[in-house]
């Protein structure tokens, strides 16, 4: 440029020569500010925008829990199982945390408990445990199988006799027969019967008919191949259907005769009430596997229920 005079001496124009907010955002070079450029402290809230600082920009570690607002972290913030037991404080669960599924969800036990088999229970307002042992019956019934005939032949159970149970009950309901007939059993083997003629029996009767009342103790049976559990012939109807109980007794002991005893209510083939008692035996040291219940001629409606007695 052209100077009027004498050139004035060349000099570097620093701060103090250029006036403030004279140098515009237009005037700067794209990539000319580096961090050397600004202050520390010099960036403020105010210059970072919504979302501009990401998970890369945020050091380890660095997050603490006084940078996090109340109610800030909910549930999708959560990875699966990332709360740990450590994580939950004593007593915290209560009944609003739990589903039916922490039950409803688990292996199901399709059987008696064994002894030690463990409940939760609260004890005054302390939850505990317990052993089954401890609460399970003495005496009782536990059900085992059930049939229910209908012009059957022939009645078995196999395979129910086990070490949980010394004694059993077997429940006979609404039975009648085809043909006016007396109900027999016999003892089974290997789930197969016993035919050999090592049976005796004895039934007394309690008898009323429309004329009499009496005692009657006059059917009995030695070395025979069944046992008979009625000794008379029972009804051929519904309205004439028989009910009782039949007890076997240690069925598996194998040094010891069989035992069976009955008791039937029963209105008989003659219209008559009856109430026949009836012990039967079986000498054999072999454990029984189970037993079969027939009519003496015939088929037979009813069912009839198998228990163990719990000892």
């Amino acid at each position: 440029m052209g100077f009027i005079g004498k050139q004035p001496a060349k000099a570097a124009i620093t701060s103090s020569d250029i006036t403030d907010g004279i140098v515009t955002a237009d005037k700067l070079a794209s990539d000319s500010v580096t961090t050397a450029k600004i202050a520390d402290n010099g960036v403020t809230t105010a210059k970072i925008n919504a979302d501009a600082v990401t998970d890369a920009k945020i050091a380890d570690d660095v997050v603490g829990s006084e940078h996090l607002t109340a109610g800030e972290v909910d549930t999708t913030a959560l990875g699966a199982d990332a709360v740990t037991a450590a994580k939950i404080a004593d007593d915290a669960i209560s009944e609003e945390h739990l589903d039916a599924t922490v039950i409803t969800g688990m292996t199901e036990l399709a059987a008696e408990p064994a002894d030690t088999d463990e409940f939760l229970i609260s004890d005054a307002g302390t939850l505990k445990r317990i052993d089954y042992s401890h609460i399970k019956g003495s005496g009782g019934l536990v059900k085992l199988a059930q049939t229910t005939a209908s012009g059957a032949s022939t009645v078995s159970f196999d395979g129910y006799f086990s070490s949980t149970y010394d004694n059993y009950v077997f429940f006979l309901n609404g039975m009648y027969h085809s043909s006016a007939g007396q109900l027999y059993a016999r003892f089974r083997v290997s789930d197969s019967d016993v035919t050999d003629s090592d049976y005796a029996f004895h039934v007394g009767r309690g008898h009323r008919d429309s004329g009499t009342n009496y005692w009657e103790s006059n059917t009995g049976g030695w070395n025979q191949n069944y046992m008979n559990l009625t000794g008379d012939n029972v009804g051929t109807s519904v309205l004439l259907s028989y009910d009782g109980r039949v007890y076997m007794f240690n069925p598996l002991a194998s040094s010891k005769t069989k035992h069976i005893s009955d008791l039937v209510y029963m209105r008989s083939a003659d219209n008559a009430i009856e109430r026949p008692i009836g012990h039967g035996v079986l000498s054999s040291s072999s454990a029984s596997s189970g037993i079969t219940f027939y009519p003496s001629t015939g088929t037979m409606t009813g069912t009839i229920t198998l228990y163990g007695i719990i000892k």
